[in-house]
């Protein structure tokens, strides 16, 4: 019987604020963007492949729950969060020229891959890999 993984939830400040970084700089499509008493949930990436989930701190969560988890996001707790790609190269320039917060260049890493890594606006840790 063969599992996988569906879809992995990112919390972030502001889902309206990240929503750039993810669609535009990573170039995620948004599959699904709901909103509800208040709160907000984003979908992005490939219908029948992984995709994340951007939604705030409160986003199905006690108001106590939501406040620790705004300091932890805050203090860059959360992450890395690790993509992959076929080119990297295009998709660093991509997402550099939207604005995303560059932490590494493009680099042959000495555990194996080749990858750069960003801060989304919240400032959780994005790490990119050349497939």
């Amino acid at each position: 019987m063969p599992i996988s993984l569906h879809y992995s939830p990112i919390t972030v400040a502001d889902p309206e604020a990240a929503l750039p970084f993810y669609r535009d700089a990573l170039g995620l499509p948004v599959a699904q963007d709901v909103a509800a008493g208040g709160q907000r949930w984003i979908t992005l990436g490939d219908t029948g492949g992984t995709q994340i989930v951007l939604s705030g701190p409160s986003a199905g969560r006690s108001a106590e729950d939501g406040e620790v988890l705004e300091e932890l996001i805050a203090k860059g707790a959360f992450g890395p969060w690790v993509f992959s790609t076929d080119d990297l190269d295009a998709l660093f320039e991509r997402a550099s020229s939207n604005g995303a917060e560059v932490v590494q260049e493009p680099a042959e890493q000495p555990w194996g891959p080749r990858d750069a890594a960003f801060r989304d606006p919240s400032g959780n840790l994005v790490r990119v890999q050349q497939r």
